[in-house]
This record gives structure tokens, sequence and C-alpha cells, in this order.
């Protein structure tokens, strides 16, 4: 028999009204501290944000509190009682449930399977089942079908399917890991209609991004954590966006708009009917063309999975099997390699930094000759110049503000943050004619996020062309001279970045306006 949904009502019956409470939490790493004295109250039936700088530790406290990994010191109480989390398991018997980043579906299984797997025993595989996850839909307004293919589901009903699979586990608190990062505006909008159904009946959402403006229109209490501690907790009419970023970094930020035009006549990159076949009868790219000018930003919009990796990728030569010419400087590299490509002067910031930017297992300084070991610094000759490629870390690690001990510690040891914005250093420093850009800012702090801006911005307007694609709508629009929209693998629109709105790009995105 399947149980009602709690409700504020039942919260002021009994129950504690503070859902989470960390006391003097901390935890280190081999020469760094995560956390240190982090103390935290989250009350029941509110939306509370966690912010910070990129390494600020707020990472390793929700793995914490999501039992992936224990505190060195500390206390955690959940619902008034104190409790030791040593798996995620142990969290979702006390009722702490995540929604991470990258979204853990199975294309090929229904909204009911996923839901189910791994929990069969809470109510079988069946009607009841399919019961529980339709009334859990219902009472938190997720409008989700459970007999759905997972694959035929948009981002934004893929992350409700995530926040249902924690729902289904009995989760009363609910930490969502950058959600809206992969959302186009009106997905934004639905997935804060659905916090607010959690929080009205009760339920206590922990939201963490970096997205000031969202978490300032969703949140009830922000708290602010910076190099391990927490600094302050606010409420949002106590602060503006600004007061935040200077809570979290400490000094006035640039935004992301380009005052001046710096495009040129010359021709970078110029790519003619690139088209690259897929699996079933629709190709992943279908005869894209593209010119982009020295100085000159090219933004690409899409919602993901539209062709915006396969586009990157083919012209970076990783892909196989795609037609069409690309021309780089006038120079045709339609034939040539990845490393011939990079050679000619293609700079390349990779969506997935993990995959296919750095060797995790590897210090600094080997990362930073990845892509580079044929030219100086990194080479001499034929071999690798281990001195050279220490030292051009170090300059790296000073002025892209890379937070790390040094040039022999493991890429691993880096936040997500930290990590990105070594690629990009390593990828500046060779002075590219062209930069391939995915997602250069994602997953990075206010202040790491505007000193990247003004690195892109000073080498535009030294005539490097850029191609940049970016989820996050304002970016694109701050950043680029053009904007391109991709939906289904073609381009569908042209758009002036001075006259868009995020919601006209994001109905495009969409295939809303055709």
């Amino acid at each position: 028999m399947s149980h009602a949904a709690p409700t504020v009502e039942d919260s002021r019956q009994g129950q504690p009204s503070i859902a989470v409470k960390l006391r003097g939490i901390g935890k280190r790493f081999p020469g760094v501290i995560a956390n240190d004295d982090i103390n935290l109250d989250v009350q029941r039936g509110t939306i509370h944000a966690i912010v910070g700088e990129n390494g600020s530790g707020k990472s390793t406290l929700m793995k914490i509190l999501y039992g992936v990994q224990p505190p060195d010191s500390g206390t955690i109480e959940i619902e008034g009682k104190q409790v030791s989390l040593s798996s995620p398991a142990d969290a979702i018997r006390a009722g702490v449930g995540m929604v991470f980043q990258h979204f853990m579906l199975a294309d090929n299984l229904t909204v009911l399977e996923n839901v189910v797997l791994g929990a069969e025993k809470l109510h079988g595989i069946g009607g009841a089942a399919e019961a529980e996850v339709e009334r859990i839909s219902e009472a938190y307004g997720l409008g989700i079908e459970a007999d759905r293919l997972v694959e035929d589901l948009g981002v934004g009903a893929r992350q409700r399917v995530e926040i249902l699979k924690v729902l289904y586990r009995g989760a009363r608190i609910i930490i969502l890991d950058e959600p809206t990062a992969v959302l186009v505006p009106q997905e934004v909008d639905e997935l804060f209609g659905n916090l607010r159904e959690l929080k009205k009946e009760g339920l206590s959402v922990i939201f963490i991004s970096h997205k000031l403006d969202e978490v300032l229109s969703v949140a009830d209490e922000i708290t602010v954590i910076r190099r391990g501690t927490t600094v302050r907790t606010v409420t949002p009419d106590e602060v503006t966006a600004r007061q935040l970023a200077e809570l979290m970094v400490g000094s006035e930020l640039p935004s992301p708009s380009t005052e001046s035009s710096t495009v040129s006549d010359v021709v970078a990159l110029s790519v003619r009917n690139l088209t690259l076949p897929g699996p079933g009868a629709r190709p992943l790219l279908d005869d894209i063309s593209l010119d982009i000018h020295q100085g000159e930003v090219l933004g690409i919009a899409g919602v993901e999975g539209n062709g915006q990796a396969e586009l990157v990728e083919s012209i970076m030569g990783m892909r196989s099997g795609s037609t069409g010419t690309i021309r780089l400087g006038g120079e045709d590299l339609s034939d040539r390699s990845t490393r011939e490509r990079r050679e000619s002067g293609l700079g390349y910031i990779p969506e997935d930094r993990h995959r296919h930017g750095l060797l995790l297992d590897a210090p600094l300084w080997e990362n930073r000759v990845l892509g580079h070991q044929s030219r100086p610094p990194s080479a001499k000759g034929p071999l690798i110049d281990k001195r050279a490629a220490r030292a051009d870390t170090e300059r790296i690690i000073k002025e892209y503000d890379v937070r790390t001990p040094g040039p022999d510690v493991l890429a691993s040891a880096l936040s997500g943050g930290n990590q990105q914005k070594l690629i990009v250093g390593r990828e500046m420093s060779s002075e590219p004619l062209v930069l391939v850009a995915g997602h250069p800012t994602r997953g990075v702090d206010v202040g790491a996020q505007a000193a990247i801006w003004d690195h892109i911005k000073t080498a535009r307007s030294k005539g490097l062309a850029v191609l940049l694609i970016s989820a996050d709508l304002d970016e694109l629009i701050g950043l680029s001279d053009r904007i391109e929209v991709i939906l289904r693998g073609r381009f569908v629109g042209s758009f002036d970045p001075g006259e868009v709105t995020p919601q006209q790009l994001g109905a495009a995105m969409t295939g809303a306006d055709a």
C-alpha cells in the first residue's frame, strides 16, 4: 500500500524543523584541506543553495552528506538524529538522495524500469511499482509517464526522472548538483516549478549551482563556501548576484560582453558541406557550412545531442566517415590527422575534460604536454623537455589561477574547475589560429569564468578566431559575434547576439519557433 506524500502540515506536527545539521565537518586529502570546520543548517521544506568557487569544497561536502566519503571530523544530523554515513545506501536509508550533474539513466529502458532498477524490493517490478511512480509524478507535478522510453525524453524530462528515482527511494532531502547546466531557459523554469512543489510538500532541496541569478530566484537561503569553510548564510533579499559573487571570490567581476567588434575580413576557418553519417537514416551532421573570421567568435547553440559534439570532433579530425572540406587559413585539413590539425594551429578545449582533455593519473606538467608534444616548450627536437614543460606549467598555474601546490600534483587531485583552467591555459599558450571551445566554462565558478572570458576576449582582440559551443546562453550571447542554432545535425537559424534573447534562442534550439 502506498503512502501519501508528506506535507508541510505534517512538518508542524512533531517533525524537526532542521532537516540537515552539519557541525565542524573537516576533510583532508594529501596536500589539500577540502573542508575545514563546515557548519550548515538546512531547514525542512526549504530550498537551500550552496555556492562557492571551484575547489572551495562544495562537491566534497555533498559527497560526505551522500555517504560517498567519510568526514575526518565533525557531526551530521538528519532530521534531529545524529548519523554515520559510510555509503550512499546509508544516506538513502536516512532519507538523503542525490541527483548528479551527469544523469545515470539507461536509454533503452522505460522510465519505470529505470526507477525500479536496484530498488525492486520496495514495490516489486509490476503494477504496484508503476502505481507508485505515477503517484509520485502526480503528487510533485513531475509530469512523467512510466511507460515512456528514456531515449525518447528530452533533457529536462530526464532530469525529472532522476528526481523521481530519489523520491521513489524515500528521499526527504534531495541534493541537486548543477541541475540547470544542460537546460534551456524554458526547462529551467519547469525545474524551478518542480522544486517549489517539493518544498510545498515539506521536502528539503540542497541546490549546488554556479548561476547566481538562478540561485537568487529559487533559493530560500544561500550558504557561501570559500577555501573549504562556510563564510556566510544569506537570504536572497539580502544580496545581489554581484554581492554574492564578491562573497565567493572577493572582487568585482566583469561581464562576458565584448565591448567592440574585432572581426576582420580574413577567414581563419572555413567548413563546407560537412556531413557525418549516423547509425540510422538520419545523419549526425547534415551539410554544415560555416566561416569564422580572424577576431571573431562564432557561437553554436543547441540542446545537447543535436550534433555539437560531432561538429567539434569532425573539425578536430576525431571522427571518421565525415565528408566535406575543412580549411584553416587557406590550408586544406580534410585529410589530416588530429595531431597535424593541431600543429597547423587548431586549439581545442574539449567538452569532456576527463575523456579528451586530461590524463587524470599523470602530473600537471605531463598534461601540459598533451597535444603539444611535438612543439616547444614541451619538446626539444624529438624528445620531451621536462624542465621546460614544468616551468611552463608553473607559468600557467600562476597566470590562470590554477589552485594547486605545484606542477607535479596529479590532475585527479584538482577540482573540476581547476582542471578546466589548466586546459584553457594549455590551449591558449600555443597561440592557435582558431580555438575550438566546447563548453569552456562548464562547472567553473564565477571568478574563473570571468578570467576565462577575459583570456578569450584578449586573444580575440589579437586575431584569434573562436568556435564556441556552450549550454550557457548568456555566455553565448555575451561573447559571440554571431550565433548559429543547431538542431538534429543542421543549422536552423542565425542570430545577432545584440538582439536575441535567451528565450528566443531556447525556442529555436527546441524547434518550438518552427
